[in-house]
């Protein structure tokens, strides 16, 4: 059996009690080093065989898993934050199917919500925004047309712009020639969130991508965008005292 475990998006604290629990027993570890806390690998037992998957294609991680299997060895493929996002997992899902490898996927914090967490930020507020869009800019690898960041911009919803810092200059570009967000829409930059040397950059799309290069900022960072950084916004009816509930009457008219 073979784990895919998200590592969560920095502190080693934040891998889920699962998570930590497979990691722990493991026989072989497969990481991400690129991007994983290297911190976590000391939870591993004597013994156990680690590789970093950096180092490696698909087909060599394949090679070590199938070994590993045929040995009756307990498996971890570490990812960082959560797996889902960019994670890469698709298509070694497919090789373990047809190497006949029974998997699972433990989901992980992604740094999605570890960046939410460092700026004390809600990215769905009432009369604001309900929507989060999570993409990236086309670079090595490429984005459908239909999925452009100034497509996407044009709605003005709260974006998550992964892997895409050090083309920041381009994504501003994107956003403005969308249409909808202006140079003073709220930006804000989060390098290596929730990691000891975490780094966060406020400002709006008309100084962002200028304070983000000044900083050397070129991997390991998330580009957030909208005004759920800096608005007014209503309060939400869960806990308004004139609104009922399934759960509560209406306390105030």
């Amino acid at each position: 059996m073979i784990h895919i475990v998200g590592a969560g998006p920095g502190d080693p604290e934040l891998i889920t009690v699962k998570g930590e629990k497979l990691l722990k027993n493991a026989d072989v570890v497969i990481w991400a080093g690129s991007l994983v806390n290297p911190e976590l690998l000391k939870k591993t037992k004597k013994g156990c065989s680690v590789y970093d998957s950096a180092f490696m294609t698909l087909e060599e991680i394949a090679d070590v898993v199938k070994k590993a299997h045929e040995e009756g060895k307990s498996i971890v493929r570490l990812h960082t934050g959560d797996p889902a996002v960019f994670g890469a997992i698709k298509e070694q899902m497919d090789v373990f199917k047809k190497l006949g490898i029974p998997f699972e996927i433990v989901p992980g914090v992604s740094s999605l919500f570890g960046a939410s967490a460092a700026l004390k930020a809600e990215y769905t507020l009432p009369g604001v925004t309900q929507s989060v869009i999570v993409t990236r800019i086309a670079g090595k690898t490429p984005v459908p047309e239909r999925e452009s960041i100034s497509s996407l911009a044009s709605h003005g919803a709260t974006m998550a712009i992964f892997l895409s810092v050090a083309l920041i200059s381009d994504v501003v570009a994107e956003l403005l020639k969308g249409g909808t967000y202006t140079e003073e829409t709220p930006a804000a930059v989060v390098f290596k969130a929730t990691w000891k040397d975490e780094m966060i950059l406020r400002g709006n799309l008309g100084n962002i991508a200028k304070l983000t290069i000044g900083e050397n900022l070129k991997r390991t960072a998330l580009i957030l965008v909208g005004d759920f950084l800096d608005a007014a916004y209503e309060r939400s009816k869960l806990y308004d005292p004139t609104f009922e509930t399934g759960f509560r009457p209406a306390t105030q008219q």
